[in-house]
């Protein structure tokens, strides 16, 4: 089959011809990928910085964001079947450990990665876990919400816990209205009565944002926290979603919190530094979040069944694997980078 593989860090990556999966254990399913996600931690495994964390030996196939049809399953699987639509939970997980019996499986002990730690979903077929797979709604199509399996999957799991927070008459701040912020946008409108305020640099992002529930947008420039507390009375946002985590974002967006508020840290890319008696006496929570947890897939892919939340994509074919790259580095790609065997 064909397979984009990264074969050295720091360099273009390469389509290859390697042997389909097998099947080999008892959960084991076979997807035959319809769609996969380009996202920007794809980058980051280009760039080497996952290298230490995932262990990966090169060459090796990448793509975490994957749907498409179920191939072949192994003699214990009883939730899918042959040619069922699914969507691909990121982690291959175990079941047995503390977390996953307490339903936080996206901090599974034993958890495999594929796109990160193991061949992922740029090529024409993926091994996964029966545990893995969330089955499609008729109307919805592998090619139009692969994305959501890692970009969407994180954004619903931040809002989510935001949402427990977040009260009618609160206000929730997003930083960034790109490939993961507009699906949050969407999410916390589906869960939260909070108003929400929307900062981005690019005035196309703010204007997607607006179009899909944002109630006020903010420009991102040198005067965006002082906009954002003028908005709410000087005391900040109770709750304050960073989808960018770099360029002097992490310490406006904790300018922006409420005393005893929340500021939520999605993208990463530079240190949080704050003296920890401002910490103590404001009682500000810093809280990380990483993809999310099956069941959190599960609602997401209701949510978009009920056409309350719609990924917007552009979408190539595998064989322009490298084009997709370049766009997203060059900042041309509006919602998610979409590959297409």
């Amino acid at each position: 089959m064909r397979a984009v593989r990264v074969v050295e860090y720091h360099q273009n990556m390469e389509m290859h011809d390697v042997p389909e999966p097998e099947i080999s254990g008892p959960l084991d399913v076979i997807v035959r990928i319809g769609a996969a996600g380009v996202c920007r931690t794809d980058l980051h495994v280009i760039e080497e910085q996952w290298r230490e964390k995932s262990g990966v030996t090169l060459p090796y196939t990448i793509g975490h964001e994957n749907a498409g049809w179920v191939h072949a399953v192994g003699a214990a699987v009883t939730n899918v079947t042959v040619g069922d639509k699914v969507i691909c939970h990121p982690l291959i997980t175990c079941g047995l450990c503390g977390p996953c019996r307490d339903g936080q499986d996206c901090h599974c002990e034993e958890q495999t990665f594929p796109g990160i730690g193991a061949d992922g979903g740029y090529a024409e077929y993926l091994l996964t876990s029966a545990r893995s797979c969330v089955k499609l709604d008729d109307s919805l199509e592998p090619a139009d919400v692969a994305a959501l399996a890692d970009a969407g999957l994180t954004a619903y799991h931040v809002v989510a816990k935001a949402a427990a927070k977040l009260r009618a008459g609160d206000t929730c701040v997003m930083i960034g209205a790109g490939g993961l912020g507009h699906i949050g946008i969407q999410c916390l409108k589906a869960l939260s009565p909070a108003r929400l305020v929307v900062i981005d640099r690019n005035p196309e992002a703010l204007q997607l944002a607006e179009e899909i529930g944002a109630d006020m947008t903010v420009v991102a420039d040198s005067s965006q926290v002082d906009k954002v507390l003028e908005l709410t009375g000087g005391a900040g946002a109770e709750v304050v979603i960073d989808f960018v985590g770099e360029g002097g974002s992490t310490s406006q967006g904790l300018a922006m919190t409420k005393r005893n508020g929340e500021y939520h840290v999605v993208g990463y890319g530079e240190d949080i530094v704050i003296p920890t008696i401002d910490l103590v006496s404001s009682e500000r929570n810093i809280i990380g979040n990483l993809v999310g947890t099956y069941n959190d897939l599960k609602e997401l892919m209701a949510l978009t069944a009920q056409g309350k939340v719609t990924l917007h994509t552009q979408k190539y074919s595998l064989d322009d694997f490298q084009k997709a790259i370049d766009d997203l580095v060059a900042g041309r790609v509006r919602g998610r980078a979409i590959l297409v065997p």
